[in-house]
């Protein structure tokens, strides 16, 4: 076992940048345009096969306790893939491949090498603004002996996350193949534009889901491993379990408005970690 102490970051201001720059499969202003118009967006397949395997690895020896972080967050999953039989706050169980959750990734130097991969800054910086932090970075895992569990409709938002404003952007990075029969996002297209289902977040009600069809207009995404998503939080989307017998891993990073506060007052607020300090310095000297 090998313990690691969280590695550090730091924001800086830097000026707006150009699309042109981003090196991606896809034009960065369609990509953008898709995902204000739908909520979502495909980038494209940006991580390569040694990425890949290096990150899958990782996280594999994260669940299986041979790396461990110190305050990093785990949520095992259930057997019968019910979401309701999930349990809160048990954190590390022991060595398995069988949890739902590993979050704060960013605490890892080869998960934060990804969360700040320079094309997510020039996403970031035109979705979200200049000054960028993170709310979170966890992966979510099904596993191949049991399919995960159901992720019912909902919204990543709201009085839930307890923020002075919601985040709107989400990268979303497949590390296994997600097919349609594998645990894929599904989404209802443009729900985002109608802003939070309930004040509270989180899951959405079931006379909403009726009211809107979401049964009928549900859209899966399947996914290849290496695939980069863009979810926007108020977007009403799900995943159900997986078929395949494999392994659906999946990494999600939350970029916020540097600006963002936390709002709880029962506990110590948290401070969000600030992200891509060097290419903000780096674009900053660059306009001087």
């Amino acid at each position: 076992m090998v313990n690691l102490t969280p590695v550090e970051s730091s924001a800086a201001s830097a000026p707006r940048v150009n699309t042109d720059v981003f090196d991606g499969p896809r034009p960065l202003a369609d990509v953008l345009a898709d995902y204000r118009a739908n909520g979502w967006a495909r980038v494209g397949r940006l991580c390569s096969e040694p990425e890949l395997e290096a990150l899958r690895a990782r996280i594999d020896a994260i669940m299986m306790g041979e790396i461990v972080y110190p305050g990093m967050f785990f949520q095992r999953d259930t057997d019968n893939g019910s979401y309701d039989d999930l349990s809160f706050g048990k954190g590390y169980e022991g060595p398995t491949l069988r949890y739902r959750k590993v979050e704060k990734l960013e605490m890892d130097p080869l998960f934060l090498r990804w969360i700040e991969d320079p094309r997510f800054y020039a996403i970031a910086r035109e979705a979200v603004g200049p000054e960028l932090t993170l709310y979170r970075a966890l992966v979510f895992n099904k596993a191949a002996e049991t399919g995960g569990s159901y992720l019912p409709w909902h919204q990543d938002g709201g009085r839930f996350w307890g923020l002075d404003r919601d985040p709107t952007l989400q990268i979303w990075t497949a590390l296994d193949d997600a097919p349609e029969n594998g645990g894929c996002i599904e989404v209802l297209p443009g729900s985002h534009l109608r802003g939070l289902a309930t004040p509270l977040g989180g899951v959405v009600p079931k006379h909403l889901l009726e009211e809107h069809r979401a049964e009928e207009r549900a859209l899966r995404i399947p996914a290849r491993a290496g695939e980069v998503l863009l979810i926007h939080n108020m977007l009403w989307h799900r995943s159900v379990r997986s078929t395949t017998g494999k392994p659906r891993r999946a990494l999600t990073a939350c970029y916020m408005d540097a600006a963002t506060r936390c709002l709880r007052t029962k506990r110590t607020p948290r401070v969000f970690f600030p992200l891509f300090r060097d290419l903000s310095l780096t674009s900053a000297r660059e306009t001087t």
